[in-house]
């Protein structure tokens, strides 16, 4: 079912006419995978309390949808639409990854508590919920009661919901950067600055 619903919105990216007007065929599955990887992640963060039960349910759905992503960056020459569309859905992947990369590292980082992990994974679940919500509108403007938008008006909500879902993809970076720092500044008191630099990436990689 799941490769199905990969297969059918390939077919919708990869089947748009030259005028940049969408086909549409199947709306209500067009990104329902994708769209269901993401909540999926969001709803296991804020339902299982214990932190280290709660990232392994986390990276267990994050695992299971990353092949939709994986599909999804392997298409190519695109028209405009199809390609924004393609790279909002992705930027929300990324997204994904980065807070299932970043947090399996916090949560061997001795700098964290439990209590902070759990805020950190909280955080982390807003951002990626804000994400999600605007694939919903995405979703919406590609399915059949939208059809009445011309051309312009459509990449014009494509546009806009690419600009917002950037925006939360930087602010999801920009929440990593600043966790890791906090580590980095508690481990540099303790003259131990090394370990976490090592966790986290060399002298020359680290981005925080």
């Amino acid at each position: 079912m799941k490769k199905a619903i990969v297969a059918m919105y390939v077919m919708l990216l990869v089947s748009v006419s030259a005028n940049a007007q969408f086909i549409v065929t199947d709306p209500g599955n067009l990104i329902s995978g994708i769209l269901n990887s993401a909540n999926e992640i969001v709803q296991t963060s804020s339902t299982v309390s214990n932190v280290i039960k709660n990232f392994k349910e986390v990276e267990k759905v994050y695992k299971q949808g990353k092949e939709y992503y994986d599909k999804l960056k392997a298409v190519n020459d695109l028209v405009k639409d199809a390609r924004k569309v393609q790279q909002t859905v992705l930027l929300v992947g990324e997204a994904a990854d980065l807070y299932v990369t970043s947090f399996k590292k916090m949560m061997n980082d001795p700098n964290f508590t439990a209590q902070e992990l759990s805020a950190i994974a909280n955080g982390y679940a807003i951002l990626l919920n804000e994400s999600t919500a605007l694939l919903k509108e995405l979703k919406q403007i590609i399915s059949s009661s939208s059809l009445s938008l011309n051309d312009k008006e459509r990449m014009d909500v494509i546009d806009k919901v690419y600009q917002e879902v950037k925006d939360y993809y930087n602010l999801v970076r920009y929440y990593t950067n600043k966790n890791i720092s906090v580590s980095y500044l508690r481990a540099k008191k303790q003259d131990n600055a090394k370990r976490v630099i090592d966790l986290y990436g060399t002298a020359e990689q680290k981005y925080w």
